[in-house]
């Protein structure tokens, strides 16, 4: 048994690391937006594209990502994905020219689509269903870390080595990754993919099973909360950590370059800190999950309530800080999504209804990142402050759209379960009728 663990927990380890090196290369382009702009000479808009396009490939395959997990086994994918990702950064280095920078970004992005979604595929098969959400926070945020290196050293590099050799060394070293994954991740007996169906049945009927799994994963209510919750909470912290939190902190609250680079770590730390937090809550009291997540969705509210209603627009440095902790909560926040993804579908069904979970919040990034360039381009001759202002203006809308979707499917989602309690199944977790509950599913 204790051999069994420390097989798991090695491969849990090695899996966790090709995540980090993917929250790296998703959220380096951060400190280097600025470098970028002059680098292939575009605005905020254009500059916008980059995250648009990369978060935008990232949501567009989660489902395919969570059916090849289901199918062929989440070290296959991690492989791949691996290669693809030190391929795109390779890219990116070299690139000096806007369309193969944007070419280098949506390489990178498929290559990060297939990292967590197989992450958490192992998770679920080497370690029982009562440490998955625990885990599933933890491993968020140990990938936080990535992005605790794309702040302040990632800065220092760019600054040192320059862009070609800092991003050259990046992909190259995420490439080699790839045969320590080949080599060191097993599936686990209980993630073994299927491949009969695929020797034993032609294009039209495998076509019609894969659909068929997207649509009972998102037919179950669990699976729909999970996807808004997921929509609601990573957005905001993930949108001023990828793009434009440092043009923000510079730009409109006249921070230095460094000070900026180091109120962004403030997101990564409160990610790292709050995952085993919010992981360990979840774990033993599962049915305080939504309730956290409401909470946290309100106070993000009254955090970007008080960032863009300061009165002149520079916001004190202590508020910055304060408002950026409670924002990074968010992160952690999210993997309560997967976790109702875990608990409300079978085994066989895990990747697909975690891919299709993760595709909530990287819409809304998409969402977000895209609105507030537009904005910034059609605003800025009204000078940064009053531009960031109006521009941040859309996160809100996001975020309460985010609350009003999760609302409605958390009742329905507690319907789900008293309807299946009335007919005697078993249900993951117990919970209590409350007055505002539907009388039925």
């Amino acid at each position: 048994m204790v051999r069994t663990q420390r097989g798991a927990l090695s491969i849990w380890a090695i899996a966790v690391l090709v995540y980090l090196a993917a929250v790296f290369h998703r959220t380096s382009l951060g400190v280097a937006s600025l470098e970028a702009s002059v680098r292939f000479g575009v605005g905020p808009a254009a500059l916008g594209t980059f995250t648009v396009l990369q978060i935008g490939v990232y949501a567009l395959m989660q489902v395919p990502t969570g059916l090849l997990v289901d199918r062929y086994g989440p070290r296959r994918v991690l492989t791949v994905a691996a290669l693809l990702m030190g391929a795109g950064q390779l890219l990116f280095a070299f690139a000096v020219s806007y369309p193969l920078g944007l070419l280098a970004r949506g390489v990178l992005g498929v290559g990060d689509a297939m990292t967590f979604v197989s992450v958490l595929r192992l998770v679920a098969a080497h370690f029982p269903a009562r440490r998955y959400a625990a885990l599933a926070a933890l491993t968020a945020a140990l990938g936080a870390i990535g992005n605790l290196v794309s702040t302040v050293p990632l800065s220092a590099l760019l600054d040192g080595a320059g862009w070609t050799a800092t991003f050259a060394v990046a992909g190259a070293a995420t490439v080699l990754y790839a045969v320590v994954l080949a080599t060191r991740v097993r599936d686990g007996a209980a993630a073994e993919p299927d491949r009969a169906p695929a020797r034993t049945a032609g294009m039209v009927p495998l076509l019609r099973s894969v659909l068929g799994q997207v649509r009972l994963a998102w037919s179950t209510p669990g699976t729909r909360l999970g996807f808004w919750v997921h929509f609601s909470t990573m957005f905001a912290p993930a949108m001023l950590g990828l793009l434009w939190g440092f043009p923000y902190l510079v730009q409109a609250q006249g921070m230095s370059e460094p000070a900026a680079g180091l109120l962004l770590g403030v997101l990564v730390v409160g990610a790292i800190v709050g995952g085993p937090l919010v992981g360990t809550v979840v774990s033993r009291w599962p049915e305080c999950r939504t309730p956290l997540v409401v909470a946290y969705l309100v106070t993000a509210l009254a955090v970007w309530s008080v960032l863009l209603g300061w009165p002149g627009g520079r916001v004190p440095a202590g508020v910055l800080v304060a408002g950026f902790a409670l924002l990074s909560f968010g992160g952690p926040a999210s993997s309560i999504g997967f976790a109702l993804a875990r608990d409300y579908n079978p085994l066989r069904r895990v990747g697909t209804a975690t891919g299709v979970v993760n595709v909530g919040g990287f819409v809304a990034i998409t969402v977000s990142a895209l609105s507030v360039g537009v904005l910034l381009a059609a605003f800025g001759p009204l000078g940064p402050q009053t531009a960031f202002r109006i521009a941040l203006l859309s996160v809100v809308v996001v975020l309460v759209v985010g609350l009003w979707r999760t609302s409605v499917w958390w009742r329905r989602a507690r319907a789900a379960v008293f309807d299946a309690e009335a007919r005697g199944e078993a249900v993951p977790v117990q919970i209590r009728r409350r007055a505002w509950d539907l009388a039925r599913a």
